[in-house]
């Protein structure tokens, strides 16, 4: 709910709270907007006449950034030109001050509706098959099968985004081998695991004699992928002088070897990974923002396991599958309700790479033909425990919505702050005491 009026906000969000909903509210545009970046809404209700910005500017905004969420707009003005300009702006519906609770629920309920049956609608279309390499029925992973599917058709770059763990490159192999590319080499490059001073020769290929040491000609990772493609991982990790070679390797599909005088063309699809955020990289000035550019055409989010519901569980069982079948010939052990319930409420800050350690782990070291809840390590356990009941204090619970809040927003306390509410300062003295506790 966006408006000035601190009275009104408090009336929507009573009415609306005592109907079950989740209610946020914001004074201004610019609330409002920074709290849609951090969390998906339903549905924006908006006033239209508000200092500095309006709330057409709000409705002009979710119709161009999000899809899935409807506006209703409100306002003490009513006009037929008020309404008209609403409705074309995008609004789903429009409720005129003053109203009654009764006109509240109703209008907000029409538009519930309708979200609802254009869900509906969508869910009924085909589903797209999980492509080799990858498991999930989740919807943030059905999205990304979409995205495949579709980047697949394609010979643009993409740019897949995502925490460490996540199986950014899992999601590369799986647009290259859906692609018509299928039949020629995919080359994984992890730009930050080789040396700059030897990036530039791994990548392009140097000459005899080109520095001491190089004793032949040697092909670079983009003539090997010649024809197929190359996944450039941790590509954040380049320095500017690297980035200006990559883009240019983009712009004009050549390469020169180290040493050489000539280029040579290449028929290469670049494919790039980042764990980082590269925006915020390209406003500090350690990420070119042409190359961020040229490199996020098809751009692919792969989503954190936290997010991803009861595929934790698919990806357990399937894990316990594959180690079982190397350690004894495929006998499975089964997981006990107790250690999926502790899987599924887990954190996972190392997403399925975690998960796959720690189910292999439990082969390993557990005895028997299931795993329980005590074969999990003790921060699983006890916050298992404590979750299942109702012996966790208010400071816990605090405690943990902030950690979820700040890892959403991959650390930005100035996000973070206004997802939750407070001041930075506050924020970051909240901060302070759970790293204190921490230690």
């Amino acid at each position: 709910m966006v408006d000035d009026a601190m009275d009104t906000l408090e009336v929507v969000r009573r009415n609306l709270t005592r109907d079950g909903h989740d209610v946020l509210t914001a004074s201004t545009v610019g609330e409002a907007v920074a709290l849609l970046e951090g969390l998906a809404v339903d549905l924006v209700i908006t006033d239209l006449k508000m200092p500095k910005a309006s709330g057409l500017d709000i409705v002009r905004h979710v119709r161009s950034n999000l899809k899935d969420t409807e506006v209703m707009m409100i306002t003490g003005y009513p006009s037929i030109e008020g309404a008209v300009e609403a409705v074309r702006s995008g609004a789903q519906d429009y409720l005129p001050k003053p109203f009654t609770a009764e006109e509240l629920r109703d209008a907000v309920a029409r538009v519930l509706e309708r979200l609802r049956m254009k869900r509906a609608a969508r869910v009924e279309q085909p589903v797209p098959p999980a492509p080799p390499g990858l498991i999930g029925a989740s919807e943030p992973m059905l999205a990304v099968f979409a995205a495949i599917q579709k980047a697949a058709g394609a010979s643009a770059t993409v740019l897949i985004s995502g925490e460490s763990g996540t199986g950014k490159e899992l999601v590369a192999r799986a647009v290259h081998y859906s692609s018509a590319r299928a039949t020629s080499p995919f080359v994984p490059v992890n730009c930050g695991g080789i040396p700059e001073s030897l990036l530039e020769s791994e990548l392009f290929g140097h000459v005899k004699g080109a520095f001491t040491g190089a004793l032949d000609t040697r092909a670079g990772f983009f003539q090997t992928a010649d024809g197929g493609t190359i996944f450039l991982d941790e590509v954040s990790e380049t320095s500017l002088a690297m980035q200006v070679k990559l883009l240019r390797v983009l712009q004009d599909h050549e390469v020169c070897m180290v040493g050489a005088t000539r280029t040579r063309k290449v028929d290469v699809r670049v494919m790039a990974a980042t764990n980082k955020d590269l925006l915020a990289l390209v406003r500090k000035g350690t990420f070119r923002e042409d190359l961020y550019f040229r490199l996020n055409v098809l751009p692919i989010d792969a989503p954190p396991l936290r997010d991803r519901g009861d595929d934790i569980l698919l990806l357990a069982r399937h894990f316990a599958a594959k180690y079982a079948y190397e350690r004894n010939g495929g006998e499975v052990p089964a997981f006990t309700e107790a250690a999926l319930g502790a899987l599924r409420a887990a954190p996972w800050p190392g997403n399925v790479r975690e998960l796959e350690n720690l189910v292999q782990r439990c082969l390993v070291m557990g005895e028997g033909d299931e795993i329980d809840i005590s074969d999990l390590p003790p921060h699983m356990r006890f916050s298992a425990a404590r979750g299942g009941g109702l012996l966790r204090t208010l400071a816990e619970v605090e405690a943990e919505h902030i950690r979820s809040v700040m890892a959403s927003v991959a650390g930005n306390k100035a996000r973070a702050a206004r997802i939750l509410g407070v001041d930075r300062k506050t924020l970051r003295n909240k901060l302070a005491c759970l790293d204190g506790a921490g230690r």
